[in-house]
């Protein structure tokens, strides 16, 4: 299935700054593209080997968003990459926290495997919103939205590293919201299901036809998610239309979290895939 359209909301965020870490591909790039066409000044983060495609793409696609390259497992990147932006654009309105370090191990799992796991993820979360919230609360507000995942809410095999690390993004974010709720400052978090990110499109081959019905059968909706599906409720969330939410996670995810034990069922029909 090819990705949907999404019909942009003219200059929504008009006059407002986000920064999208992750954003040189996959969900972090859609975000950063959709903000960008409803009128967002963007900054992207993406690491150094990724840099050059990130532009490309937004070139092509008549962007040229503030581009910093790094690693956000380092500190000192972190500080230099909230520094940065409000020097170069002047504030930040809406942050949101999406690299992480795909890394799945149990048993197997190091310590440097975890210590990855973390610092690439609610670390840096962490570390962000605590630098963003001081120029937010100049600007009298903002919005945070957090990129968690269903990992974070079931049990899944060998992946001790990757749905903790994504389990700690839940907690942080609830933690979050009630500490800057005072300052106008709301955080959320989304869940995506199984999106055709890259790291998917390499474990299926780049056969899309034969692994979404495979991998979609965990979905009600019977099909893997496309990133553009999760650029719009994340802009949602960070929308004044989401004003009076904040704490909550948003599940993006197809019905994976409340699909039961049998599955799709032998009789299950959806529209469109027969």
């Amino acid at each position: 299935m090819k990705a949907p359209a999404r019909t942009p909301i003219p200059n929504r965020f008009k006059g407002k700054v986000a920064l999208v870490t992750g954003g040189t591909n996959g969900i972090g790039q859609a975000i950063a593209l959709e903000l960008l066409r409803e009128g967002a000044t963007v900054a992207v983060t993406g690491l150094p080997a990724d840099a050059d495609e990130g532009r490309r793409v937004f070139a092509a696609a008549g962007f040229s968003p503030l581009l910093i390259a790094g690693d956000l497992a380092d500190p000192a990147f972190c500080r230099q990459l909230a520094g940065d932006v409000v020097r170069q654009l002047g504030r930040i309105d809406c942050l949101v926290n999406n690299a992480f370090s795909f890394l799945a191990k149990g048993l197997d799992a190091t310590r440097e495997d975890f210590e990855r796991s973390f610092n690439v993820g609610p670390f840096a979360f962490a570390q962000l919103i605590q630098l963003v919230a001081e120029p937010m609360k100049r600007n009298g507000g903002g919005a945070i939205v957090n990129v968690s995942s269903i990992s974070s809410w079931v049990a899944q095999p060998n992946r001790w590293t990757y749905n903790t690390a994504k389990g700690a993004v839940s907690q942080l974010t609830r933690c979050a919201a009630l500490d800057l709720a005072p300052h106008r400052i709301r955080v959320n978090s989304v869940s995506p299901g199984w999106i055709w990110t890259r790291e998917v499109d390499k474990a299926a081959g780049g056969d899309r036809a034969k692994y979404d019905p495979i991998w979609g059968q965990y979905h009600m909706l019977a099909r893997m998610g496309h990133p553009v599906e999760i650029a719009g409720p994340v802009l949602f969330l960070l929308s004044d239309d989401a004003s009076f939410i904040t704490g909550t996670d948003l599940p993006v995810d197809g019905g994976y979290n409340g699909l039961g034990p049998e599955g799709l069922g032998q009789t299950t029909k959806i529209a469109g895939t027969e």
